[in-house]
């Protein structure tokens, strides 16, 4: 009896795609998507270009419809749950000194970079016909801005700062209820669990939004955008790398003990999803799972992350606002003195929740340019390349939202430093196991901030 041959039927597109590293497609979405970018400028082709245009819109639609609930639900479950935290306070006063330490050291190197190298000299840029942006930039507003006069608009504006007011405000009324508002709280939990398993779906388009985005600025600007900002570009990449490869580095290794190499091993998805998708909030899923499988006890990091997500921006809120204001001064022929200098230190560590995790910087330019009193006309200059670098930003901006908690955990030795030293696991499984360490701080030698 003659049997037929076995089929060797090879695997499909889909299933090949799907078992390619999450790095690798995102690289391969990057490439292809400046080859279509460039070949729709270049032979004006433009159902291409409004093509790639469409994709890379549709994408940031996607992860901005999360936003407000993600940030809502995250930050009101992270505020009930640190009742269930030995010494919530005392972990939660460190944070946030480390979140002004690094933030000075990065906003420090940005002014260095600035008046090292000039950025605003000898651009030629014309500013005549510019006009200022509606968008407030006063200190005045940003603290009125804090409070909400409706809920609804809170929400259906993606006002982030004050989704992250009542979200604070809610998560300590449930601590102050007790058992009572547990109905609240499983809810928040719920809501939480939906938005993420959600955006995990859009995270794994990241590599066509990738093409879509990339693509789009190549074809819109092209390479000759670049030159007048030059410097300035240059600037932000080099400030962002220093603060992302060295500072971060050195803080690990003196401040925690720790091997820096093994942080990028286990954060850089997040890098790299931060870098492409330039949404802090949009990256908060992948960014606690890193920071977990780097060690930090999840009870520590459900708090730590979201709260970083939406006020730790050492690319967005330092570096670049720091470069950006002698740039526009030098456009304007402002003089800066030191005290001015000093100013804008000063916004960059108390302003930083202004960018509140969203795609861009401009309303923390905005409040720094008014701080100083520099003509907000300036921010139009400023428009045509702000995608190119919020990249880098962003990538910096998550990097340090994984740093701090490591470095916390590390001193209050609640760090598990196994996990920290062979971070493993999928984070683009949705059913990810997440890392479940009891918090503790002990009482003997414990290392001070």
């Amino acid at each position: 009896m003659s049997t037929a041959p076995e089929a060797t039927s090879s695997p499909s597109v889909l299933t090949r795609i799907r078992k390619t590293p999450f790095w690798v497609q995102i690289v391969a979405g990057l490439v292809l998507g400046v080859g279509l970018g460039y070949l729709a400028r270049a032979a004006d082709v433009s159902w291409l270009a409004t093509t790639l245009e469409t994709i890379g819109k549709i994408f940031v639609q996607l992860l901005k419809l999360a936003v407000p609930p993600l940030v809502f639900t995250a930050i009101v479950v992270s505020v009930a749950n640190l009742r269930n935290v030995t010494n919530a306070a005392r972990l939660a006063t460190r944070t946030l000194l480390w979140f002004m330490i690094t933030s000075l050291i990065a906003v420090g190197i940005g002014l260095g970079l600035g008046l090292l190298t000039n950025p605003g000299q000898g651009t030629n840029l014309k500013t005549e016909g510019l006009k200022a942006l509606d968008s407030k930039g006063t200190w005045i507003d940003f603290l009125t801005g804090i409070f909400p006069t409706n809920i609804v608009d809170a929400f259906v504006k993606v006002n982030v700062l004050q989704i992250v007011f009542l979200a604070v405000v809610v998560g300590a009324a449930i601590i102050k209820l007790g058992t009572k508002a547990d109905p609240v709280l499983k809810l928040s939990e719920t809501v939480l669990e939906l938005t993420q398993t959600a955006l995990w779906w859009v995270i794994r388009l990241s590599p066509l939004g990738t093409l879509g985005l990339i693509g789009k600025s190549v074809a819109k600007y092209g390479w000759d955008l670049l030159k007048p900002f030059a410097t300035l570009t240059l600037d932000i990449y080099v400030g962002c790398a220093l603060v992302l490869f060295v500072v971060y580095s050195l803080v690990l290794r003196f401040a925690a003990g720790l091997n820096p190499l093994h942080f990028f091993k286990g954060a850089w998805p997040a890098i790299q999803l931060a870098f492409v998708s330039r949404s802090s909030v949009g990256t908060l899923p992948v960014t606690r799972r890193v920071t977990e499988r780097l060690g930090v006890p999840s009870e520590y990091a459900s708090f730590s992350v979201p709260f970083a997500a939406t006020t730790k921006m050492d690319g967005c809120a330092s570096i670049y606002p720091a470069v950006a204001a002698i740039f526009v001064a030098q456009v304007y022929n402002v003089e800066l003195d030191i005290k001015d200098y000093i100013l804008i230190a000063f916004v960059s560590v108390v302003g930083s929740a202004a960018t509140a995790g969203l795609t861009g910087a401009i309303v923390m330019l905005t409040l720094t340019l008014s701080t100083l009193g520099l003509p907000l006309e300036g921010v139009g200059l400023l428009l045509a390349i702000d995608p190119i670098l919020d990249m880098m930003r962003t990538a910096t901006n998550v990097a340090g939202q994984v740093v701090v908690p490591i470095v916390v955990a590390a001193r209050e030795r609640i760090l598990d430093v196994a996990a920290y030293n062979n971070p493993s696991g999928d984070l683009y499984e949705e059913d990810a196991p997440k890392a479940v360490i009891p918090v503790r701080a002990d009482a003997e030698g414990v290392a001070a901030a």
